[in-house]
């Protein structure tokens, strides 16, 4: 049997399936990611002969393939969103990236070298990758498509989370990386010799870059696309997969100047979005790179499901799964109510924004990065406790999700609230 010819087929199927999968789900209280993940346990289980998907000595293959799923799903969440940029709209997502991300991390990585036993860098790396929400895996709790008019306080803080922290916890990704590596050399003045070119470089630079040129890809596609029709005669933008094309030109052009790309791709999709937020174009191209989303999203949920069968989970120990499960159910919940304080939400809002902090491929992303770069001792571990968290998130909030939107939207409905967190009116908000 042909294991390639095999690999397409399982793909095709599994994609063919994407058709009708996700708005069956829409029926029932699971999600759509839980029945792939089951999928890949099952397909694994099956002596197809298929290659091992489990990524302990392939890290690689694995930095690729969870980097361009994480890109595509960054330029569709900027996209979606409608809600106008500044300090006093995004202050939830702004009060996520930096209060409630920080104490995640600081948590973790102490729990990770003092229970665990891991190496400074290797507890700091523990707690980089378990920064970011995921924008891939948290569809039902993030805003709509352009043109749905549902954005709650909920949907939002957690959508524009997600686009916005994928980025954010890069900087700390790179201290492990310099940690680790200052831990292997005979360093004589940790200022000089690392801490200094992380600061500049790796936190303040590579944001500063991703930012400046997602801002200006961004304004100059919404110029081409929006503005430069009506004036002259150029030709109208007309078919979905630009959005696909401008994920990679952004990504690339920061990279090579060694900036965020994520932050940029994120950037670039809420700059363009943001000039005609109600144009039809932003709609077709939400849904191209959705699609695409989608696609990737299938072959990685049934790799990560053939995973749990062959390997990743086989040095996770009772005290790395308890840090796990204390993670999902105590650090982010706790870290996350200072970002809530002085909001205009519900005391169900608040919680739902603290309980619903889903992890998935952008951890994985993260970790494989780390370990292409530089060998840590605790590689393996790392692997099994970050593959046991993702696997509790994906069936956790996969089978809360749908009925904690429900409950809200009804209450909402009932009370007649606004669906906005702040004092403005729906106009000075968009």
């Amino acid at each position: 049997m042909n294991d390639y010819i095999v690999a397409m087929t399982i793909i095709g199927l599994a994609a063919l399936s994407m058709t009708w999968i996700p708005n069956l789900m829409e029926r029932t209280f699971v999600s759509y990611p839980i029945v792939f993940l089951l999928l890949g346990v099952i397909i694994y289980l099956l002596p197809l002969g298929l290659p091992s998907p489990d990524p302990l000595w392939q890290e690689d293959y694995v930095v690729r393939l969870t980097e361009l799923s994480v890109i595509i799903s960054l330029m569709g969440t900027g996209l979606k969103i409608r809600r106008k940029f500044s300090l006093k709209n995004w202050r939830i997502p702004f009060r996520l990236v930096t209060i409630t991300m920080l104490i995640c991390i600081a948590a973790v990585a102490f729990l990770g070298w003092s229970i665990l036993g891991f190496s400074v860098a290797g507890a700091v790396l523990l707690g980089a990758v378990l920064a970011p929400t995921d924008p891939v895996l948290a569809e039902q709790v993030q805003v709509g498509p352009p043109d749905d008019d549902e954005e709650d306080v909920v949907r939002f803080s957690l959508t524009a989370e997600a686009g916005l922290n994928d980025g954010s916890a890069f900087p700390f990704t790179w201290l492990a990386v310099v940690l680790a590596i200052a831990a292997g050399g005979e360093t004589q003045n940790w200022f000089e010799d690392w801490f200094k070119d992380w600061f500049l470089r790796d936190l303040l630079y590579r944001i500063v870059a991703g930012v400046g040129v997602g801002y200006l890809i961004g304004k100059g596609l919404a110029y081409l696309i929006f503005r430069l029709p009506k004036k002259t005669s150029f030709p109208k933008a007309q078919h979905g997969f630009l959005s696909l094309s401008a994920t990679l030109v952004t990504y690339g052009i920061t990279e090579l100047l060694h900036g965020y790309g994520f932050i940029a791709v994120f950037v670039t999709a809420l700059t363009v979005s943001s000039v005609e937020a109600e144009h039809e174009y932003n709609i077709e191209m939400h849904d191209f790179v959705n699609q695409v989303e989608r696609i990737i999203m299938v072959v990685l949920l049934i790799l990560f499901g053939g995973s749990l069968v062959t390997g990743i989970l086989d040095y996770l120990t009772w005290q790395g799964a308890l840090i796990g499960l204390g993670f999902l159910f105590v650090i982010r919940p706790i870290a996350t109510l200072p970002s809530m304080l002085g909001t205009y939400s519900t005391a169900k809002e608040k919680l739902a924004v603290c309980f619903f902090g889903i992890r998935g491929i952008g951890s994985f992303f993260y970790l494989s990065f780390a370990l292409d770069k530089v060998a840590f001792p605790e590689a393996n571990e790392l692997w099994s406790i970050i593959g046991f968290i993702v696997m509790v998130s994906i069936v956790l909030h996969g089978l809360t999700a749908t009925n904690a939107i429900k409950v809200l939207d009804r209450e909402r409905k009932i009370s007649g609230r606004p669906v906005l967190d702040t004092d403005q009116t729906p106009d000075e908000i968009r």
